[in-house]
């Protein structure tokens, strides 16, 4: 369908609201459902099935075209991803398949890395944050494979309240910057410094499979190909370095209200 075609589509739906518009739309769209389904998924314990998160998004798909406004000056792409990733997450939340052991133990994690930046003022070593956790380092890792396999603990669920009220997950503020809505600007200008320095601090490794995840777009399959270790590793440097970047962020806050 050529941008004439859909711009048409956009001025019959928001004019007339028209179905047979919206369901174009949807149709035109639906590509970024299954993109972003597959990007959740990839995360996600194997008994998610990727249809029904497709299903999920498409919930977010809808509501995004019916929210959109084509005046403002932001992508409907850029919009809709957000959405559709909030549905899908949001769904997952609803049915609760997280245990809350592991809901737990990712907080007791997130938590002592927090404590311990901010009394190095670096990023803890993993035997640091046993250590902390008075847990043996084998126990660490088993705990973090636990949560890689169970949780969602990905950017997406880094959430933050705007200026305005709005909540928005800190990976939009990675995507698509020249397409900020003007009155978030300066929120999203320091959330973006703020996950740029969280970044920065993380190990090596972890730094390389955020980057290549979330920048690059690699699946955590390919990853694993170019780090030489398996995709299951990925999963758990992935895990680590997103509980990194919770404790970090969360301990900015407490100091900036200190």
């Amino acid at each position: 369908m050529s941008s004439d075609e859909i711009q048409t589509l956009w001025t019959d739906f928001r004019q007339t609201g028209d179905q047979n518009a919206r369901d174009r739309l949807i149709l035109n769209y639906s590509p970024l459902v299954k993109y972003v389904a597959g990007r959740l998924g990839a995360g996600l314990p194997a008994h998610v099935e990727e249809s029904d998160l497709v299903s999920y998004g498409l919930i977010g798909l809808i509501g995004a075209i019916e929210r959109f406004d084509p005046t403002r000056e932001i992508k409907f792409e850029t919009f809709a991803i957000s959405r559709i990733r909030g549905a899908i997450i949001d769904e997952l939340r609803a049915l609760d398949w997280v245990p809350r052991s592991v809901r737990s133990r990712a907080r007791e994690i997130e938590r002592a890395i927090g404590q311990l930046e901010a009394q190095l003022h670096r990023a803890p070593t993993d035997e640091e944050i046993a250590k902390k956790l008075d847990i043996t380092f084998d126990e660490l890792e088993e705990s973090l494979d636990e949560i890689s396999r169970s949780s969602i603990v990905a950017l997406d669920e880094l959430w933050t309240v705007t200026s305005t009220g709005d909540q928005i997950s800190l990976i939009d503020t990675l995507e698509d910057p020249d397409s900020i809505d003007p009155q978030r600007n300066l929120t999203d200008i320091e959330l973006r410094q703020a996950i740029a320095e969280a970044i920065s601090s993380l190990p090596e490794r972890e730094k390389i499979v955020v980057t290549l995840y979330y920048y690059e777009e690699l699946t955590l399959r390919e990853i694993g190909d170019v780090l030489g270790v398996t995709e299951s590793r990925v999963s758990q440097l992935h895990t680590k370095a997103m509980l990194r970047l919770r404790g970090h962020l969360a301990g900015g806050a407490s100091s900036s209200r200190a």
